[in-house]
């Protein structure tokens, strides 16, 4: 029982800190993953690669995944609600109040103060992924993982054509997975 409240409680501040959504909350499950033995850091990326090409919001994707993986079934289920009960209840005070709420200058003020913050977090986040991504432990420290970079490097790039871009990002998961699997054999 203490570990479902344990998994309840460290989603539900997962939830009540990650301003900004999905990518938001990758800063808070590195930091889980250091402090807990519940999954890995390669375990995360993996992570979060499934809970991009899933549907449905990727926060909530991952609370699911760590729980079911760290619990079974009624973990997933309660690290769910830990991470958007808190979400739940501001938005029902918002609604209540939103009047008030919505001209009020200290929660404008407070935005504008945590967008940066938030911004911050999530670049943090991408450089750690990047790192896990792009680079394999070795006998010197970390090494280049060179297949990995040519796909970083080639969807960038393909990407920044006007074209390309308009395809559907499913287009762009299968053909990195399908390269994945040619420079990983």
């Amino acid at each position: 029982m203490m570990k479902y409240l344990q998994v309840f409680y460290e989603f539900f501040k997962i939830g009540l800190f990650a301003v900004g959504g999905g990518p938001a909350t990758i800063p808070f499950l590195m930091d889980l993953s250091e402090k807990t033995d519940w999954y890995t850091m390669e375990e995360l990326t993996n992570m979060i690669a499934i809970s991009e090409s899933t549907p449905g919001p990727i926060g909530l994707n991952m609370a699911t995944y760590v729980g079911f993986k760290t619990l079974g079934t009624f973990g997933g289920l309660i690290s769910s609600l830990g991470l958007t009960f808190p979400s739940v209840v501001v938005i029902i005070l918002i609604a209540r109040f939103l009047n008030n709420f919505n001209e009020n200058p200290y929660v404008k003020n407070a935005f504008w103060g945590i967008r940066p913050a938030v911004t911050a977090l999530i670049l943090s986040a991408v450089i750690s992924m990047c790192k896990a991504s792009l680079f394999v432990a070795g006998d010197n420290g970390l090494e280049p993982a060179i297949g990995s970079m040519i796909i970083c490097v080639a969807a960038f790039g393909l990407l920044q054509i006007k074209k390309l871009n308009k395809l559907h990002p499913a287009v762009w998961i299968l053909g990195a997975a399908v390269l994945g699997i040619v420079f990983r054999l």
